[in-house]
């Protein structure tokens, strides 16, 4: 069983930081532009400290935001909806007294500069109705945050309940066993055929005909069923009527339109028609 610490998803806090980062940067550009078109010129280190102090508030108070989605979640009762309206004032409270104290000590305890923050009812006010929206996209944040990093796969692997490894695959359905021999009949008797005896196959109609040296069998069968139950490493289609066992060929030879001849061990010879020579040449390359 994984301890607490061990479970804990450090993606969260690196989105976030990621986030508030670009929203310094973004938001001390406004601050500099907004105090330039006053005709009031602001360092950019200044800027930047006013804009630390606001967001480093915020990070800390996103753990309450947090706790309050976990407990009061939007959309599944109505009140919690007014949970979190009601929230947005003490977050707002908090959020305005905790960076005008961090701005006292950075530019009047360190730099030993003056900053002027009063907290007036005006500058509450003011505060609070940038606090709103800034409630709001933290809570969109938060949810969306919940539902990317929570999904099926996502959460069983992080939560240790299964890996890619232990999710159940669909079950394939065993493969057929290929036929090691064929009993075919003949003069009233059922006389046994290797499957490795055979020399080619050719099509006949409803039947096969099983070409073992001189001898012929014929089995009632279609070539291309006898295709799928043969293994195809030993038995490969050169022609629409012709499948041939790779084992048993001895010689290939060109003929005439592109098509090739095949001489087997038993003497016999078949086409290689060119349709069909890409499958002979995957297992017997014809080097020319």
């Amino acid at each position: 069983m994984s301890s607490p610490a061990s479970s804990f998803d450090w993606r969260i806090p690196a989105i976030w930081a990621a986030l508030l980062t670009v929203s310094v940067l973004a938001h001390t550009h406004v601050e500099i532009a907004n105090e330039t078109a006053r005709g009031v010129g602001m360092p950019y280190g200044t800027a930047l400290a006013i804009q630390v102090s606001s967001h480093l508030v915020v990070a800390a108070l996103l753990p309450v935001i947090y706790w309050l989605h976990r407990c009061f979640p939007i959309g599944e009762r109505p009140r919690n909806l007014v949970v979190h309206g009601a929230a947005v004032v003490p977050f707002s409270i908090v959020h305005t007294v905790g960076m005008a104290a961090l701005r006292f000590v950075w530019f009047g305890g360190i730099l030993g500069k003056t900053h002027s923050f009063p907290l007036t009812l005006d500058r509450m006010l003011y505060e609070f109705a940038k606090d709103i929206i800034a409630y709001g996209l933290l809570s969109a944040g938060v949810v969306a945050l919940r539902h990317y990093l929570t999904r099926p796969a996502d959460s069983a692997v992080a939560a240790g309940a299964a890996t890619p490894e232990a999710i159940p695959q669909p079950q394939q359905p065993p493969l057929a066993p290929r036929p090691e021999r064929f009993a075919v009949r003949r003069k009233g008797r059922e006389i046994m055929v290797e499957v490795g005896e055979i020399d080619w196959i050719e099509a006949s109609g409803n039947y096969a005909v099983l070409h073992v040296g001189e001898e012929t069998f014929e089995i009632r069968s279609s070539l291309t069923r006898l295709e799928g139950e043969l293994d195809p490493k030993r038995f490969v289609r050169v022609h629409k009527s012709h499948l041939v066992n790779i084992a048993r060929v001895v010689e290939v030879t060109p003929w005439v339109s592109g098509d090739w001849r095949i001489r087997l061990q038993g003497g016999a010879e078949v086409n290689l028609s060119r349709r069909y020579r890409q499958r002979f040449e995957a297992l017997a390359p014809v080097r020319t």
